[in-house]
């Protein structure tokens, strides 16, 4: 689908929030940093892409917000305190969302392609849950710049948190990092942190992903109830600012990775300068660090290593940017997320 001229041709990066598990909480994260863009003087839009659960006009308490057009017939913005704004909600109201995929998919185009947005440094991109149509049909419609996965250290949004990441590798969509939502419980008396999900340090889920985690956003009241306290939030001022350096990055870095495959036993990497690097199958199968070969609470692992054939090989190894290789293996466990650092 060619873009229309006078809707994404003066966008120059266009970033999608994705969370492939409801609640936890990333419309309210994508939200956040779209405020903080704007606050620094980038135009910025947001785009709420979830048709069956808009969120966007309750958030920024527009709910009674009306969509115009243009002379061009197309959609006008909502513009709130210099941030333009586009939802579904707004068109639908309080009404429920009774569709069927098809019609769905050409709602989301008509939202991309028929909404009037001008010249913008950032488009974000609030993205419903999971990784089925919807997802499939902005990432192949558009060029974006990258995605940010929001996610908690719960077990089951670390699950899918990897299905994320493998869903935007395969389309070929940088991961531009891990924002870390409700990480912990800053007590007000003491200002001891508590780890709502579990003990864990800084930077967990990038020695896990491989990916850099963006930010670690505590769960406060004021972060659920009123949005204008992201104004003057430090934590999501942090993340903005590493975001900011991702997409730097991930524009002038190009992919160093240019084989993989396997070879007596081993998974091979193979990179542009001639470098190699090696670990067993077997070893690597046995030290899958996803949420289903190790417990979140305890740490344990999970996997039966006796279980694992010892012929155990790759069937499809998948470069993750320039950081990791997801593997799928004979087994037939495929969430594994093995970052260049378990190589030697």
């Amino acid at each position: 689908m060619s873009t229309n001229p006078f809707t994404l041709s003066k966008v120059k990066h266009i970033i999608a929030i994705s969370s492939c598990k409801g609640g936890v909480g990333k419309s309210t994260v994508a939200c956040a940093l779209a405020w903080e863009l704007s606050r620094r003087g980038f135009k910025t839009g947001l785009l709420d892409a979830d048709i069956y659960g808009p969120s966007l006009p309750s958030l920024f308490q527009l709910r009674d917000a009306k969509v115009k057009s243009n002379e061009f017939k197309l959609l006008t913005p909502i513009e709130h305190q210099g941030l333009k704004l586009m939802s579904f909600g707004f068109l639908l109201g309080d009404a429920p969302a009774v569709m069927r995929g098809p019609i769905v998919t050409r709602y989301i185009q008509q939202l991309l392609f028929q909404t009037d947005w001008g010249e913008l440094d950032y488009l974000i991109l609030d993205m419903p849950p999971g990784t089925g149509d919807i997802q499939l049909t902005i990432t192949q419609s558009i060029k974006l710049t990258g995605a940010v996965i929001v996610t908690t250290h719960h077990t089951l949004s670390l699950v899918d948190t990897a299905r994320g990441i493998l869903m935007f590798e395969k389309v070929k969509v940088p991961i531009l990092g891990v924002i870390e939502n409700m990480a912990y419980f800053l007590a007000p008396d003491t200002g001891k942190k508590y780890y709502i999900f579990g003990e864990q340090k800084a930077g967990a889920l990038s020695l896990r992903f491989g990916v850099k985690t963006l930010a670690e956003v505590p769960i406060t009241e004021q972060l659920s109830e009123d949005m204008s306290f992201y104004q003057a939030n430090e934590t999501i001022k942090e993340a903005t600012n590493e975001l900011l350096k991702a997409v730097d990055k991930a524009h002038l870095s190009q992919p160093d990775l240019k084989d993989a495959g396997y070879r007596d036993g081993q998974v091979v990497l193979v990179f542009g300068d001639g470098r190699e690097l090696s670990a067993k199958a077997f070893d690597l199968r046995a030290n899958c660090q996803c949420a289903l070969c190790v417990s979140e609470v305890t740490g344990q692992q999970l996997v039966d290593i006796k279980k694992i054939p010892a012929d155990i090989n790759p069937v499809e190894i998948l470069p993750l940017g320039n950081y990791a290789v997801g593997i799928t293996w004979s087994d037939g466990h495929a969430s594994g997320i093995y970052p260049y650092s378990m190589f030697n």
